[in-house]
């Protein structure tokens, strides 16, 4: 028996692939006998060889196969195989669904949704705000498509105004975008600064929830948001291991790899609402206002103000107010971030759908103390590799993530509907459950974007009295994709940079341009994400992705643990990198062909624009590591009293050396007092 070709076939309908094969598929030579699961096809010489040409489901698609029993050669078997795949391709086309228009005054979202997604409408039927929160995926979704499908012509909401006024602003900082917003305001409101939040759902309600680490967030606990005794407090869960390992049943031997253990990432569960709420109490405490259920329509800028107006949305009633600075942290949603960036505003992302349950999970069949970091269970399906995670959270509830990586494309932006439909339906095949016993609790959902930025002016993150953070400037991690982690990384950088540009008035978009928490070494490795995702209206080897997945993991797993540590928590260095490219590439040769094949040669090009970068920041590093911070923590009290200017670039360029090496922090602190309000 040898195995001649694997394909996928792009449909759930397994049962009409097999009718059309038994029926309508007419092959160039052989009798078809009509099997269970596909057909036969039966030769008059050579004696005792045949095909079997079989077809099975998984993940919601259809995958098929075709073996030689025999010995001996058939002829024209490659012309049949050939004909076989053309002939599939042209009948079970690569589909990109669109949801349907919904008229709401007409009819409920789950009577709206029912037709296209009865799985998703079922299940969102047994949440406590399950209508709420379809609507707010069919929202997000929409909001997503219609930024994708015009990025050329993006909606304006930033206009430079002449007009000035003589009274103060209301606000030091308007941040609009409760999420990670309220994290980064309640800190600066802390500080002194007079801080207005915008979050356009009601305060503290999260679509999402967070995992990270224990020496991860301690930022949160040197910034003073956080007690120790409070961190705790936040903690739904903290698990002993977390693993990662992808399908390789179809991969050669030399392809497939062990379990990544990584016990110290993402291990521990944060109950969001309850951090979100906690930040929101800090931010009120410091004199904040929180603006909930308000949404964004579009802010004027001038010389020394900029005035956001607003809709209450409850009321539909018009609001404004003017700030010295405006904080975008809408996250995908954000037309100031397409507005600044056009068609390159994200560059790929990651749809992310889930939900949490509160019991009827078996325990034999997963325990709360592991969770799952990245799985898959199945080979591409529909244009996607889909990855699970599972993170045990608080009283036994367990939070179930699907994704994928993706190219962003007008006429293939993803689609959350449509993984939610995938995610009802083959949870059981990822871990066995029985979904009518399983008490859900909330959905969680989201676009977690990526961009591939050559150098750290290849994305405009800032305006004249505007900044983005989070998602929306891009910040995230390439390998776990979590905006939350990235942005509680770099929280000290980001304030410090805010802080000071605010103290001296350097709120230009050249100076605000500066405040980014931009990386060679993260962004040298958007080519693994550009790796992990397939080009719309292309075709790969169903196994191709869980193969490079496999290669470059299994890598890791036979590393000592710190090095997978450092590498998924965004810290690894040049050497470590270069290292294992190396080796990645002499043990999976074709890893390089692959690359090319997926990514295309433009990319490639612009990836090893990111590598020079990598390799000069490296040598940056080196000249300047061992007396450049030192300098200018010596330097601080003239060089920015005089040159505040010049002061605000050095402390950028002092945290990128920072970010880029896995030396000792210490060794990069400034003066507290710049992280302090004037």
């Amino acid at each position: 028996m040898k195995e001649l070709t694997y394909i996928e076939i792009p449909t759930p309908d397994t049962i009409g692939v097999i009718e059309w094969l038994e029926n309508k598929w007419q092959p160039q030579s052989g009798t078809k006998v009509a099997t269970r699961d596909g057909i036969r096809l039966q030769f008059n010489s050579p004696a005792c060889s045949e095909l079997s040409i079989f077809v099975w489901q998984l993940q919601r698609t259809t995958y098929l196969k075709i073996f030689q029993w025999g010995n001996k050669s058939i002829p024209q078997v490659e012309q049949i195989k050939q004909q076989l795949i053309r002939e599939i391709r042209v009948s079970f086309p690569q589909k990109y669904p669109v949801p349907p228009a919904i008229n709401l005054s007409q009819q409920s979202i789950f009577e709206a949704l029912a037709q296209a997604y009865p799985k998703t409408v079922h299940f969102f039927q047994k949440m406590p705000n399950g209508e709420y929160d379809l609507n707010r995926v069919y929202w997000w979704e929409k909001r997503w498509r219609e930024s994708v499908e015009n990025p050329q012509q993006p909606r304006e909401v930033i206009f430079k105004s002449d007009s000035a006024s003589n009274n103060q602003p209301e606000y030091d900082l308007i941040y609009i975008g409760g999420a990670l917003g309220v994290i980064h305001a309640a800190v600066m409101a802390q500080k002194g600064y007079r801080v207005l939040l915008v979050e356009r759902l009601p305060f503290g309600r999260m679509n999402r929830e967070w995992n990270i680490s224990r020496d991860e967030f301690q930022s949160l606990i040197d910034l003073g948001l956080f007690t120790p005794q409070e961190f705790e407090s936040v903690i739904a869960a903290e698990y002993i291991d977390g693993f990662s390992k992808f399908f390789d049943a179809y991969n050669p031997d030399y392809l497939k790899a062990k379990i990544l253990h990584t016990p110290k990432v993402l291990n521990v569960a944060i109950d969001a609402e309850k951090l979100l709420r906690f930040c929101g109490e800090k931010l009120r405490q410091a004199g904040g206002e929180i603006w909930d259920e308000t949404e964004f329509v579009r802010a004027d800028v001038s010389d020394t103000e900029v005035t956001v107006k607003l809709t209450h949305l409850p009321t539909q009633s018009s609001k404004q107010a003017t700030a010295r600075l405006l904080i975008d942290a809408m996250g995908t949603a954000s037309p100031i971030a397409w507005q600044l960036n056009g068609g390159r505003t994200f560059d790929s992302v990651c749809p992310t759908v889930g939900a949490v349950i509160k019991s009827g999970f078996a325990p034999e069949v997963w325990d709360k103390d592991y969770g799952d970091v990245l799985n898959s269970h199945g080979d591409i399906s529909r244009g996607r590799q889909l990855i699970w995670e599972l993170f045990p959270a608080g009283d036994g509830e367990l939070t179930f993530y699907l994704f994928h990586y993706h190219q962003v494309h007008p006429e293939n932006p993803g689609s959350l509907l449509e993984m939610y439909e995938d995610f009802f339906t083959i949870l059981p095949e990822y871990r066995r459950c029985d979904l009518e016993q399983l008490v859900w609790k909330k959905p969680t959902f989201g676009y977690i974007p990526g961009h591939f930025s050559t150098s750290d002016r290849d994305r405009t993150v800032a305006f004249d009295r505007l900044v983005t953070i989070g998602d929306a400037a891009s910040l995230q991690s390439p390998l776990i994709f979590t905006g939350f982690g990235s942005l509680v990384r770099n929280l000290e950088r980001l304030t410090n940079l805010l802080n000071t540009a605010l103290k001296h008035n350097l709120l230009t978009a050249k100076h605000l341009n500066q405040i980014r928490a931009y990386q060679s070494n993260i962004s040298v490795t958007w080519l693994f994400s550009k790796g992990m995702m397939v080009p719309t209206g292309k075709t790969l080897p169903p196994q191709r992705i869980n193969s490079m997945l496999n290669t470059f993991f299994g890598l890791l797993a036979n590393e000592p643990p710190e090095v997978a540590d450092t590498f998924i928590k965004d810290r690894t260095d040049w050497f470590t990198f270069t290292r294992l490219a190396l080796i990645a590439a002499r043990k999976n040769p074709a890893l390089l062909i692959w690359i090319l094949e997926m990514a295309g040669s433009k990319d490639l090009i612009r990836w090893l624009g990111s590598y020079l970068s990598f390799n000069l920041d490296a040598l940056r590093n080196l000249l300047l590591a061992s007396w450049f911070p030192g300098w200018l923590k010596q330097s601080q009290p003239w060089l920015e009293k005089q040159y505040p200017s010049l002061w605000l670039k050095l402390l950028s360029l002092n945290y990128q050396l920072r970010h880029s090496t896995k030396a000792d922090d210490s060794n990069y602190k400034v003066n507290k007092n710049t992280v302090s309000s004037s």
